[in-house]
């Protein structure tokens, strides 16, 4: 018997920062089952425990080696039967990747690196998408369903970012990333937002800190939730909470039966 659950993932750019504006607290009225963090910039015993009420059976939290960078937690109400920090393709330790299975379901929420440093970084985020997708068709050939959500730092369409052509040199909106997106949806993977939502406009996930960006709604897509086909008639709902502040990202989610 399946359960109607709901997942979300923030980008929260600091969780010890996000904790001190309080901009967790509305995870009490939202009762989401899942809740998956990236970019949380802290050790398990740095993260408060007062960030909302609601109680969770367990804490998954994955820190990257370098203090104060990366990472990410994943809360859920659900036992999971397996879970794993996937460092072969973490390769570099930066806390990027939690794995958690639930019965023939497994939850990937992953912080992808971000590609603008320089070549070297994006040639890093290249190779990590690809190990990524490598991995989650290996678990797909054992019969898994696979649900992958978080910060993808890559917006996949034009329609996915207010300013496309001054963009299209700028990593998070190369060809050779959005062509992976593409990869993506061709092994059989759905943009959850897309596929019940279509082609709505102005819908962004994060926002420059600069030029009153978030104000203006001058933002991009790219923060996600993909699932395996197998998965689509599963699928209830999927949304962007734009109206919850306290990061330049805002909460992404979906409700499913698993």
């Amino acid at each position: 018997m399946s359960n109607s659950i709901e997942i979300i993932s923030w980008n929260v750019n600091g969780i010890r920062a996000v904790a001190n504006k309080e901009a967790l607290k509305w995870i009490d009225e939202h009762q989401p089952d899942i809740l998956c963090l990236q970019e949380i910039k802290a050790l398990e015993s740095q993260i408060p425990n007062d960030m909302f009420e609601k109680e969770f059976q367990e804490l998954f939290v994955n820190p990257a080696s370098k203090k104060g960078y990366s990472g990410t937690a994943t809360y859920s109400t659900l036992k999971c039967d397996y879970n794993s920090t996937c460092q072969h393709i973490d390769t570099t330790d930066e806390g990027r990747i939690i794995e958690t299975h639930y019965g023939d379901v497994v939850l990937f929420n992953v912080y992808f690196p971000n590609g603008q440093k320089d070549d070297e970084r994006l040639s890093h985020k290249m190779k990590f998408y690809d190990d990524f997708l490598t991995y989650c068709q290996e678990l797909r050939e054992e019969g898994k369903s696979i649900i992958i959500c978080g910060d993808v730092n890559t917006a996949h369409k034009e329609i996915d970012l207010k300013n496309p052509k001054a963009n299209s040199k700028t990593s998070g909106f190369l060809p050779i990333e959005r062509e992976w997106i593409d990869k993506l949806i061709e092994h059989g993977y759905i943009d959850t937002f897309r596929y019940v939502n279509g082609d709505e406009t102005d819908r962004y996930s994060w926002w420059s800190y600069r030029s009153s960006a978030r104000l203006k709604n001058v933002g991009w897509r790219i923060d996600y939730f993909f699932i395996s086909e197998d998965l689509a008639e599963n699928l209830e709902d999927a949304f962007i909470l734009d109206y919850i502040e306290g990061s330049d990202h805002c909460p992404v989610g979906i409700r499913i039966s698993i």
